[in-house]
């Protein structure tokens, strides 16, 4: 009789873990954001309490990113849970997560070659390796795309991330890509997501344009013009401020490259 002898170079547990993932559990919305791009919004199970995707509204809530259920996780009999990389807190829920036999994946999106990659590791993850590709030459011709479109010397931009108690992108910032694509430059130049500083530090800077974000981190931004410690500001006496939507410019998703051309148009459109 001839045996056939199977040669398994993983265990059966890790070959089954790498099946394509049927039931999600997203903790970053962006993550949402990829899997609709991708057409996979459907494998999503849970959202949540930030993630205003109008795909995932019907779909239950399991907490935040920061602090999950993870009862209310372990319930759902998720095959996937997605979170992002890099914030201790995040990584020690992940952890809790892990014991209780979840699988599960954190990604970082502080760049836009961070999105691309993270694209294809979803890609990867729900057998749509072709679609990811084709996406993100997609977005990085669109990218490129509105880079070209400007050229001289670039605007001095500040992104106030919030206030009063004044905090502002920093270089490692999706917001610094952004502006630099939409043909601008960060005049912080702090190698951090998030620079504290004070109004007189701001008033040195003098930036050509202030922009401020709208969102759970800044709900209610007053009005550059209305903010008469900053009335002897650049950006203030020439009207070039504006507000910009908080999950557009601070999530690093397929939504901050239309931040990058709605942004290039508004600068150069005032210039």
């Amino acid at each position: 009789m001839l045996i056939t002898l199977l040669i398994l170079t993983k265990p059966l547990s890790v070959l089954a873990a790498e099946a394509p993932a049927q039931r999600i559990v997203v903790l970053y919305a962006a993550f949402t954001e990829i899997l609709e791009a991708l057409g996979q919004e459907k494998r999503i199970v849970a959202r949540t309490k930030s993630d205003t995707n109008a795909c995932v509204q019907t779909l239950p809530v399991i907490g935040t990113h920061m602090r999950p259920n993870i009862e209310s996780i372990v319930a759902l009999k998720p095959d996937l849970v997605l979170q992002l990389a890099g914030r201790s807190e995040a990584s020690l829920q992940s952890e809790a997560l892990r014991k209780q036999g979840l699988r599960v994946v954190e990604l970082e999106l502080d760049s836009f070659a961070d999105l691309m990659l993270a694209a294809k590791r979803l890609g990867e993850l729900t057998d749509a390796k072709a679609r990811a590709q084709k996406l993100s030459e997609i977005w990085q011709r669109k990218l490129d795309g509105i880079r070209s479109r400007h050229s001289g010397t670039p605007l001095r931009v500040f992104f106030e991330v919030r206030s009063p108690n004044l905090l502002a992108a920093g270089q490692k910032n999706i917001v610094s890509e952004i502006i630099a694509i939409a043909g601008g430059v960060n005049v912080i130049v702090t190698k951090k997501k998030l620079v504290r500083l004070s109004e007189e530090e701001l008033l040195a800077l003098d930036p050509d344009v202030y922009l401020m974000q709208q969102g759970p981190m800044n709900p209610s931004p007053q009005p550059l013009a209305a903010r008469k410690n900053l009335a002897s500001l650049r950006a203030a006496h020439n009207g070039q401020s504006l507000v910009v939507p908080e999950e557009d410019f601070s999530r690093p998703g397929p939504k901050a490259i239309e931040a990058c051309d709605r942004l290039e148009r508004w600068l150069h459109a005032a210039h």
